[in-house]
């Protein structure tokens, strides 16, 4: 068997046996990113391989699964692999986020100990030469924050259907006791609660650092049905959402080769014009955040539209403005 085909079995057979429900022919295609015909042969060659693997029936479906794990030696982790989950950890750890860090350098710690000690040994020279030759360049910004306690709760209250009361403050306003029904957890610059009004159903998001006395309440709480948090966190620019906008953008020939290799949003098209520049177009709410984004692309970037983009653009600054002249009076 050839080494490309011999790493799609071992892989297949580590999908099949992190899967509780297993995996139908159509997950196997999805996987190995092979036709029907070439999936099923390597389905074949787990279940010669794999004594324990099973077939599982779920009409209309088959399912095929690995009870019991793998040996370590079939799931040893590589150096790459460690090493990406170390620096996450890192990088958590350095924006503010001690508690997901924590979890994950737990996680660390429980693969490298049912790691045999041989293939630790083995790893450990790369290991060490990646730890030093990588690091993470923390950027500016608003410092996210996780309180693990925080945290528990807010996941205790979606693992369980409940209502989740908290005080809500915000600068320049009146602190809030708010009993919602909580949708899940955004994590970027800033991290938030995303969660329903009980009465209305309309979805709210709420930054944790803002938060104080959250508890899951006595009662059930369902999110809406047709609520999908992904989709809902695709429709912003950032986290922020408000009404969504056809945004359009040109930006110059000078900055048109990094413009192309920039992601600015799940619905994104990139057209190249005749003069050289390009014209982003895409979907999504959040200008304000859009905005400041903007100011580091200088005179590269052209708001085409919406008109309420080159509106907050103006007030972002004017406040600017107003800012540098107080510091030089």
């Amino acid at each position: 068997m050839r080494f490309d085909r011999a790493a799609l079995v071992l892989e297949l057979a580590r999908r099949m046996a992190a899967s509780a429900e297993g995996l139908t022919m159509e997950d196997m295609m999805r996987e190995t990113g092979t036709a029907r015909r070439t999936a099923e042969r390597i389905r074949d060659a787990v279940v010669a391989l794999f004594p324990q693997a099973e077939e599982v029936s779920d009409p209309p479906y088959k399912r095929w699964r690995i009870r019991g794990g793998l040996s370590a030696f079939e799931q040893a982790p590589t150096a790459e692999e460690l090493i990406e989950l170390t620096r996450a950890a890192q990088g958590l750890r350095a924006t503010g986020e001690p508690a997901r860090a924590e979890a994950l350098e737990s996680l660390e710690r429980k693969l490298k100990s049912a790691v045999r000690s041989t293939t630790l040994n083995r790893l450990a020279p790369d290991l060490e030469a990646l730890v030093r030759a990588e690091t993470l360049a923390v950027q500016a910004g608003p410092r996210a924050t996780a309180d693990e306690v925080v945290l528990a709760e807010i996941r205790q209250a979606v693992l369980a259907g409940q209502p989740l009361g908290f005080i809500y403050s915000r600068p320049g306003t009146e602190a809030r006791r708010r009993v919602m029904t909580p949708c899940g957890l955004m994590f970027g610059r800033a991290n938030y609660l995303v969660a329903a009004e009980r009465e209305t159903g309309a979805i709210k998001t709420f930054r944790l650092d803002r938060m104080s006395a959250v508890k899951a309440e006595p009662g059930v709480a369902v999110p809406p049905a047709d609520f999908d948090l992904q989709v809902f966190a695709g429709q912003s620019f950032g986290i922020y959402q408000d009404a969504i906008e056809d945004v359009v953008l040109r930006i110059t020939p000078e900055g048109a080769a990094e413009a192309k290799g920039w992601r600015w949003h799940p619905t994104q098209s990139v057209e190249d014009q005749a003069d050289g520049s390009v014209e982003v177009k895409f979907r999504a709410s959040g200008m304000r955040e859009l905005a400041w984004h903007l100011f580091s692309w200088g005179e590269q970037v052209e708001i085409v539209a919406p008109e309420r983009l080159k509106m907050v653009m103006a007030e972002e600054l004017a406040a600017a403005t107003r800012a540098l002249a107080r510091s030089q009076a």
